[in-house]
């Protein structure tokens, strides 16, 4: 479990900002664009702009530095790798770890000879989720990461998280617009708007008993089949 306590985040003397939150497996913190989720993502990676300011407080079992404890899964895993360097040439760790990261992902070992202009949109967004978990990170942290994908991919890769989480025993916080994706592999939920918290709770209740009519609106948006609100 990692608490994430008095985060904020300020430009100028303009709060951002300003959301307390709990991992305790599986968290999914969901806004509109410009709602701040992506800057606190940012901002967990140490990764804001140098005209912002950020602090704050946390409580976990492990140290809270990006890095071996933490793992990241950008948007866009065509942009993610070097086009020039081969796959196998991109990890850090020994063989043996990138050939069990490629079993359970589902991943042909002769991909590692190739380049990543060689892969497809699938494949490239698989060999992103083994670099970010080759170093067995206690968190990981996913920026919209099946926006790049078709939706039959994008489901795939949905099943390969949850399959590993349950595997790799790390957290994840999946920062994301999609209330359908998050439902496939979150337990919980924190709804975010104005860099601040909506509403929270177990994906559940939210989804089928959102208070606030923010998130109202956000579920309606991403569940107008309501097939899906099962």
């Amino acid at each position: 479990m990692i608490e994430i306590k008095k985060l904020k985040i300020k430009l100028a003397q303009k709060t951002l900002v300003d959301i307390n939150f709990t991992i305790t497996s599986s968290l999914a913190l969901i806004g509109q664009s410009g709602s701040g989720k992506s800057l606190t993502l940012k901002a967990l990676l140490g990764m804001l702009p140098q005209s912002m300011e950020c602090s704050l407080e946390y409580s976990s079992n492990f140290r809270f530095t990006a890095g071996n404890s933490i793992g990241f899964v950008p948007q866009n895993p065509f942009t993610a790798l070097s086009p020039l360097t081969k796959i196998k040439k991109q990890f850090f760790v020994n063989d043996s770890r990138v050939r069990e990261l490629f079993d359970e992902l589902g991943l042909d070992h002769e991909l590692l000879e190739r380049f990543p202009p060689e892969l497809s949109g699938g494949q490239l967004q698989r060999v992103v989720i083994a670099m970010a978990l080759e170093k067995y990170p206690y968190l990981l942290l996913l920026d919209e990461p099946t926006t790049a994908l078709d939706p039959d991919t994008k489901i795939v890769i949905l099943e390969l998280l949850h399959a590993l989480q349950k595997k790799e025993n790390f957290l994840m916080l999946f920062v994301t617009h999609d209330i359908l994706s998050a439902k496939e592999i979150c337990d919980e939920v924190c709804v975010i708007n104005n860099g601040v918290l909506v509403e929270s709770g177990s994906m559940n209740n939210i989804i089928h008993r959102p208070k606030k009519e923010y998130t109202k609106i956000l579920i309606e948006s991403n569940f107008a089949n309501r097939k899906f609100r099962k």
